[in-house]
């Protein structure tokens, strides 16, 4: 066995970031002292998702990584000897913006960063007017529990993000995200509907590639937008571990056991059966 306790931190934001720092080192704290090792923060925690709208304003919101906030969390990952992911905006030159991950380890060595690389541009989601495209291509992390690889919010909708990171070796896949129902939405069908197509390809990602996955999304009304939490962990076969609320803040620790990943790559042989030299129209656009 190889048990992993997994911290899950889903939690709501405001306007004032020293607060959502604040609260965030509360509750890795709280996951620790729940026994977790491995601690996920949702999609840019330290403030509002201020992507629903174009404001030149809201650069001002980022910041260099390494820098200011991974130098408050790597001594805190350090004294609670766990590691931290922690999703930021990133300023990595003037006008030159990413959505980027950052990954620290339990002895509060700064590991890396994983910047997105799908960047959505949808009605309440305006991401293209901030973020570059991620250029450090698929990420996995050795940490001091488990090899993990990190992908963010949107990246999820894509089966190939998923399995070029798992073929890279990661044995649990992190998607740090902020996503939610348009309030403006009445139909209660197409809420949900939306809600279980976001599970659904996620717990495909840990069936096709048989390995654990674990999505951290954020709560509240921000905007015209209703964060929908339901932060989960799904094991390689898809089965729900662990589910969160759509509505409350919650700091959960799960634990995991990723020995049985050769039970379940075995058992359901994907990787053994891929053709990998059918594959090439894939990297095509569309296929005419």
């Amino acid at each position: 066995m190889k048990d992993i306790n997994i911290g899950l931190v889903q939690m709501s934001c405001d306007s004032d970031v020293q607060q959502n720092k604040d609260k965030a080192i509360l509750k890795i704290k709280e996951a620790a002292a729940k026994g977790a090792q491995i601690i996920c923060l949702q999609e840019l925690f330290t403030s509002l998702y201020f992507c629903d709208v174009e404001d030149h304003e809201n650069f001002k919101l980022g910041e260099a990584i390494p820098g200011p906030t991974t130098d408050l969390l790597q001594p805190l990952a350090k004294e609670l000897g766990v590691v931290i992911i922690a999703s930021l905006f990133e300023k990595r030159a003037q006008g030159l913006y990413h959505n980027t991950t950052a990954v620290i380890d339990a002895d509060g060595e700064y590991l890396g960063k994983y910047r997105k690389m799908h960047i959505p541009d949808d009605p309440g989601y305006f991401e293209k007017f901030y973020f570059t495209p991620g250029d450090l291509g698929y990420k996995v992390f050795e940490t001091k529990f488990a090899k993990i690889g990190v992908l963010i919010c949107w990246d999820q909708w894509y089966p190939e993000a998923a399995r070029i990171t798992s073929l890279m070796g990661a044995e649990i896949l992190f998607f740090p995200t902020a996503i939610g129902w348009d309030m403006d939405e009445k139909d209660p069908v197409i809420n949900q509907e939306q809600y279980e197509a976001w599970q659904t390809i996620q717990r495909s990602h840990a069936v096709a590639n048989g390995v654990y996955v674990v999505s951290v999304n954020r709560v509240g009304v921000e905007a015209n937008q209703q964060f929908w939490g339901g932060s989960f962990v799904a094991n390689p076969h898809g089965r729900l571990l662990y589910l969160a609320s759509h509505d409350k803040e919650e700091t959960h620790v799960e634990k995991i056991d990723i020995s049985k990943t050769e039970y379940y790559r075995t058992t359901w042989p994907f990787l053994r059966d891929r053709r990998i030299d059918s594959y090439q129209p894939i990297v095509k656009r569309f296929i005419d």
